[in-house]
């Protein structure tokens, strides 16, 4: 695979979703959690999806409960708990694993893209990845990451899909 787009991903609703719909256009791809002290960022990428959505930004939801299992819930659970806690109308995948032998094949994308003295491992949830329009140059942030402080890189991001 030489991009991103050259890959899906199974939505929380059972749907395949294939990244090359979004060709040209930048993605948040986050790994998430219902029960994790980061949930709150919830709030903050809705926020960059209302605001950068209909700019092109695509915000994507991976669930995972990897993490000393703080997605404990099922797809549907998960995608309630999102949507009446959060309102989040981004798009969710159904859970998955971010490390280890069955790793989400989208992931192993952006932990080679990724790599750095530390390693490529997830260390936690809300781990997110910033993909320009290019579809290769991905840009990682820590869980400790705001959403709010990702808003410039965001901006530079549509600035070049948009020139």
């Amino acid at each position: 695979m030489d991009t991103i787009y050259d890959l899906s991903f199974t939505s929380n609703a059972g749907e395949t979703v294939d990244l090359d719909q979004f060709r040209g256009q930048p993605l948040l791809i986050v790994n998430t959690a219902s029960k994790c002290g980061f949930t709150p960022q919830y709030d903050g990428l809705q926020e960059l999806h209302e605001t950068y959505g209909p700019q092109g930004l695509v915000v994507l939801g991976f669930p995972c409960g990897q993490f000393a299992n703080q997605e404990p819930g099922d797809d549907a659970d998960i995608e309630e708990f999102c949507r009446v806690n959060h309102g989040v109308t981004f798009t969710l995948s159904t859970k998955v694993d971010v490390n280890g032998k069955d790793t989400d094949p989208v992931f192993e994308f952006l932990k080679d893209h990724t790599r750095s003295l530390l390693g490529s491992s997830i260390k936690w949830n809300f781990t997110k990845f910033l993909v320009a329009p290019d579809g290769v140059t991905v840009k990682r942030y820590s869980p400790k990451t705001d959403p709010a402080a990702l808003a410039t890189d965001i901006e530079a991001l549509l600035a070049s899909a948009a020139a």
